[in-house]
């Protein structure tokens, strides 16, 4: 690796060949001292960006940043590169004024080196894991022309042909699943204990592993949802028809089935957050994974709930939003630096306005 494939990354001025150089000199670890030093100098004009004033500057800008993202469909192809996922929290805070090819290159030299990879990454010869960006989603085209919309930290791992009987993929999130139609080859979402089975259909899968609930929503078509039990047996859970939503508790194996209007479950996609007699605690669960912020409510003011929909609002709007409509009021504390020169989340505590 040289110096001037370094300065040209940094500028975004590589050719394919040279970004495939640049790829594997990211895989090999190996550096020069002259690019340690300017990577060490890029370095330090980061660290001292940072005060108490700049933090505080950097949340609305963040906030802006998120907006912008979010009036995007973000289209991910196939890449040899990665994002490093173990510093995510340092990129909110340096995003707003740091070109981002240089970020991966800082990051990643000054992480510890069992990082993971991020984004896109290449989980064995033939298969793929893509993970939505932090603040935005993304939009993933599978091999069989499958489109799978993913919301927001969510992921999704399949491979880049699909083989035998089945098109097998896993999701860990939230994902909007446009199937195209092959009823010789079924379509199955693995996702926590169940499987979601479509021959062709548009259904949402609502499901993040620190949830206890899988939520499933079916648009057109049909989809069965069965589980797999430890002798191999099939358990069937429900068959879905339009409109239909459908929550399992991964604990007790209860299922909750309801007909409704379903735009609360699936216009995320389309940049909109549906609140229907929502908790103030779900709206904060949301609003910390979307923003990649740390929401803690009161527990005075747990029962309040909200019926309204935001589109594309910043974080700063929302929240004052809420604290005209209802009495509460909500504080922004500084990220904390760590030793290994990360930030924690920026943290905002919701209680009832004094």
């Amino acid at each position: 690796m040289n110096k001037e494939l370094l300065i040209k990354y940094i500028n975004n001025k590589c050719s394919d060949e040279e970004f495939e150089e640049f790829a594997g000199w990211i895989e090999s670890e190996t550096i020069d001292s002259d690019c340690l030093r300017l990577i060490s100098e890029q370095w330090k004009n980061l660290e001292s960006l940072h005060d108490k004033k700049y933090d505080e500057k950097c949340s609305s800008i963040l906030d802006k940043i998120h907006h912008k993202i979010n009036l995007q469909n973000i289209k991910i192809r196939n890449s040899n590169f990665v994002l490093i996922s173990k510093t995510a929290r340092w990129f909110s805070r340096v995003a707003a004024v740091v070109f981002i090819p240089l970020l991966a290159i800082v990051i990643y030299l000054y992480s510890n080196s069992n990082f993971r990879m991020d984004k896109i990454t290449e989980m064995s010869a033939d298969s793929i894991e893509v993970i939505a960006p932090i603040g935005s989603r993304t939009v993933v085209q599978l091999s069989d022309g499958t489109e799978v919309n993913l919301n927001y930290g969510s992921r999704i791992k399949y491979p880049r042909e699909f083989k035998g009987n089945t098109r097998k993929v896993l999701l860990y999130g939230e994902g909007y699943f446009n199937v195209v139609h092959n009823p010789k080859r079924p379509f199955i979402v693995k996702v926590g204990k169940l499987n979601i089975k479509a021959i062709g259909t548009e259904f949402n899968v609502h499901a993040y592993p620190e949830d206890n609930f899988i939520t499933t929503t079916l648009v057109k078509g049909k989809v069965i949802i069965y589980k797999k039990l430890n002798d191999n047996k099939i358990k069937h859970i429900a068959s879905m028809i339009p409109n239909q939503n459908i929550i399992y508790n991964q604990h007790s194996d209860k299922v909750i089935s309801k007909m409704e209007n379903i735009d609360k479950y699936i216009e995320w996609k389309n940049g909109k957050m549906i609140f229907d007699n929502t908790p103030i605690s779900q709206i904060a669960k949301e609003l910390s994974r979307k923003f990649n912020v740390d929401i803690e409510v009161a527990d005075d003011i747990k029962d309040l709930t909200y019926t309204v929909t935001f589109v594309n609002d910043p974080l700063s709007l929302i929240l004052d939003l809420m604290t005209k409509i209802t009495p509460i009021s909500y504080k922004l504390y500084p990220r904390i630096k760590y030793a290994d020169n990360s930030f924690s989340k920026q943290k905002i505590i919701i209680e009832k306005r004094k």
